[in-house]
């Protein structure tokens, strides 16, 4: 039987597509797919607002000296010290920005009680190599230095990030790692973890070959020239050696992604080096497909356990 979306998630995508399906991503077109974020997340999060959660925004010096804005989510009657979450959003390393993805993040943070650090990360081609890395790695280190100011129990911080902002977090686990920094746990939401030239599966096409393409073109945008063997596991998370130490991880991926199968490997690794590594396939689901169809039957369930498995930390 071949792979299907989800009846319904498919439906969605069908009315939103209209008569004239978009051109599929040129490769290298990083300003169309930025404007295409930039466009489409205020439309998914209208009427999403959370007014009980609270939003304050800090700032912290990165690490070649500019300034970068987090943003601080809280819920309403939680007294600490709790646990916390960094978060990166998502958007390819080339789009995106915290206020498109501050309504799930304060669904979150209301369901769950867990307040949310979501950093304000410059993105490719502005900056590129270590630079989108360093700056949520600001974000942890940040929390950390004021986490009794907040509220907050520096043993219990998490790192989270759906696509390319699950590589931010993966990244920044690995360098916590190499500071000797404990963090309670990695949640990687359809992860962007390899930049390997790995054909897409044909039986993904249909599903997935803009995101394909996009893939690529972020990572040559954020690696330039360097050889996929000597980037850096500090940039790509694919690259890493050595899995051991690393925090528990929670992983989660649609069947019908094109990061599927380097989630599925990334997961095997962590098993490997005897590290927990919570895994989920979804079937019938393809990237991003919580933010497009959050009314579809199987929303309501992995959404649960998203937030049981916050609630745990």
């Amino acid at each position: 039987m071949p792979l299907s979306l989800d009846p319904e998630l498919a439906a969605v995508f069908a009315a939103s597509a209209g008569d004239t399906p978009p051109e599929p991503l040129a490769p290298g077109d990083w300003k169309t797919w930025r404007d295409s974020v930039a466009a489409v997340y205020p439309v998914l999060t209208s009427g999403l607002d959370r007014p009980e959660v609270g939003h304050q925004v800090f700032s912290a010096a990165t690490r070649d000296g500019a300034q970068i804005d987090l943003h601080w989510f809280t819920p309403s009657g939680v007294a600490g010290p709790t646990a916390a979450v960094v978060h990166a959003h998502g958007g390819a390393l080339i789009a995106g920005e915290v206020a498109h993805f501050a309504p799930f993040i304060a669904q979150y943070v209301a369901a769950a009680g867990v307040p949310f650090l979501s950093v304000e990360y410059r993105l490719a081609p502005e900056v590129a190599g270590s630079t989108l890395a360093d700056d949520v790695y600001t974000g942890l280190t940040w929390l950390i230095e004021h986490a009794d100011e907040l509220g907050v129990d520096a043993a219990r911080i998490a790192v989270m990030g759906e696509s390319a902002g699950a590589t931010l977090a993966a990244t920044t686990a690995i360098r916590a790692r190499q500071d000797h920094i404990g963090l309670a746990r990695q949640i990687l939401i359809y992860p962007l973890l390899d930049n390997s030239d790995t054909p897409l599966a044909p039986h993904l096409h249909a599903f997935s070959a803009d995101l394909h393409t996009l893939k690529h073109t972020a990572w040559q945008l954020v690696l330039g020239d360097a050889h996929t063997d000597d980037a850096p596991a500090t940039i790509v998370p694919a690259r890493l050696q050595d899995y051991t130490g690393l925090p528990p991880a929670y992983l989660e991926v649609g069947e019908l992604d094109a990061l599927r199968d380097e989630t599925v490997a990334y997961a095997q690794r962590l098993w490997s080096a005897g590290v927990s590594a919570e895994l989920h396939v979804l079937p019938g689901l393809s990237h991003g497909w919580d933010h497009f169809a959050p009314g579809i039957s199987l929303h309501a369930p992995v959404h649960a356990r998203r937030v049981t498995l916050l609630k745990s930390l």
